[in-house]
């Protein structure tokens, strides 16, 4: 690309990336000073901005952040990533949580019929569920189909996930007291169900250090799994799409690049002044993305989801959160 065209096209995306910019920066200052989930404030400051989705001078921009910084910033994911982490957990862990993840995808791809809803919305709000919240449902949602219903779903997705796990961020602390929880299994817990990231340090670390240090890491290796899971959906949407069909492609190249990342981390090769940045970048990357996803919808359009869908990611919830219990006890 020419450096002339590189700039008309920067002055086509400018507007609208500097209109999702200030929702982002707007949804950053509110999670700063009043607590409240950014990534939900994100989507809720974008959707009353629907109609400049559909302006022919903020669209591009608007739909260059929900595409493009989206991938970026789960690509920057993978500096958080660490083979070490597996042996932090213990392999036992390990499988129980590969376990929950699995179970809690496929239950949902099963049940999503039973809403009216059909099964890619299953492994949408499933895999949102079981692996980091908006974070996965984004990736996830890159790779379906394009269809009218996919930005209304996934915007009722993240909103859904972020509002479950701002609850479950209160309410797991006392339950793992209630329960008494360890330190360790309280941080095991806490991390292997609360969906977003955020919520799981700020409630393993309402307990104490050692259980926030242990939930975060737990956490971040459900992250981890948001590769092979886009991957096998991925495999799996090939394969059943016509030859004719936009088929997504079979390692989307930002998840290539997550574990690209997540292993030059591994061996120590990047380093720390690198990931403490990567990680900053990655986190406004996502939630700008956010915004603009919350700019693409249309607030009509989302009332229709109605609630089963919602009673149905709450048994999502409810289902990862037994599951990992269960072995815990076992």
């Amino acid at each position: 690309m020419s450096p002339a065209v590189a700039a008309t096209h920067a002055r086509t995306l400018m507007p609208g990336l500097l209109i999702v910019a200030s929702v982002a920066m707007a949804a950053q200052f509110i999670a700063d000073h009043y607590g409240a989930p950014v990534m939900l404030m994100a989507i809720l400051l974008g959707i009353p901005l629907q109609f400049l989705s559909e302006d022919p001078k903020t669209a591009p921009g608007i739909h260059f952040a929900a595409r493009v910084l989206l991938r970026v910033g789960v690509a920057l994911l993978g500096l958080r990533i660490s083979f070490d982490m597996v042996a932090a957990i213990g392999w036992t862990q390990v499988a129980i949580l590969t376990a929950g993840v699995t179970a809690t995808i496929l239950l949902s791809v099963a049940i999503a019929p039973l809403v009216g809803k059909d099964r890619l919305f299953g492994f949408l709000t499933g895999g949102s569920v079981a692996i980091c919240g908006a974070s996965a449902a984004l990736a996830i949602s890159s790779i379906l189909p394009k269809s009218p219903e996919r930005d209304q779903n996934l915007s009722f997705t993240v909103i859904s996930v972020t509002v479950l796990s701002t609850v479950a961020m209160i309410l797991y602390p006392i339950l793992a007291n209630t329960l008494g929880l360890d330190a360790q299994q309280a941080g095991i817990f806490m991390g292997g169900t609360i969906h977003d990231v955020a919520q799981v340090v700020g409630a393993g670390y309402s307990i104490s250090e050692e259980t926030g240090d242990v939930s975060t890491v737990v956490k971040l290796f459900r992250v981890t799994l948001l590769a092979p899971v886009v991957f096998i959906g991925a495999l799996v949407l090939r394969k059943h799409q016509s030859n004719g069909a936009d088929r997504p492609p079979l390692l989307p190249l930002f998840i290539l690049a997550f574990l690209i990342l997540a292993a030059l981390n591994s061996y120590d090769l990047v380093p720390t002044p690198v990931t403490d940045a990567a990680n900053v970048i990655s986190r406004a990357a996502l939630v700008v993305a956010v915004a603009a996803v919350g700019m693409k919808t249309s607030l009509e359009q989302l009332r229709f989801v109605g609630p089963a869908p919602m009673i149905m990611i709450a048994s999502q919830t409810v289902f990862i959160g037994l599951f990992v219990l269960a072995g815990l006890f076992l």
